[in-house]
């Protein structure tokens, strides 16, 4: 990846985590790591970060039922899937490098 993109990547994230917005900054991060959100975003962050596609109008009801603003479901939908995002690529990342170092560096 090229440098620019990792640098790219890394300013959206921190934006997204620790720029202004109505949800807290430790929630986000939280929404993020999909780790010790609070009840009224839990079922929420973890459908965005392990099941997407099944997000319903249901899902997103029951977080403002619950209490939580339409700003802040935005963005702990997006911390959270930045944070899988991010995982899933630093997974690929390297799996790639692993490949590279058994085959020796020859590809």
């Amino acid at each position: 990846m090229s440098e620019a993109a990792t640098r790219y990547r890394r300013e959206a994230v921190e934006r997204a985590v620790r720029g202004s917005g109505q949800a807290s900054s430790e929630v986000r991060r939280a929404a993020f790591d999909n780790a010790g959100v609070p009840p009224a975003a839990a079922a929420l962050v973890d459908k965005v970060a392990r099941t997407a596609w099944k997000i319903t109008d249901e899902d997103v009801a029951a977080a403002r039922a619950a209490g939580l603003s339409e700003d802040e479901i935005f963005e702990l939908v997006v911390c959270a899937a930045f944070g899988q995002a991010t995982r899933q690529l630093e997974a690929g990342l390297a799996a790639v490098a692993a490949a590279i170092a058994d085959d020796g560096g020859r590809r």
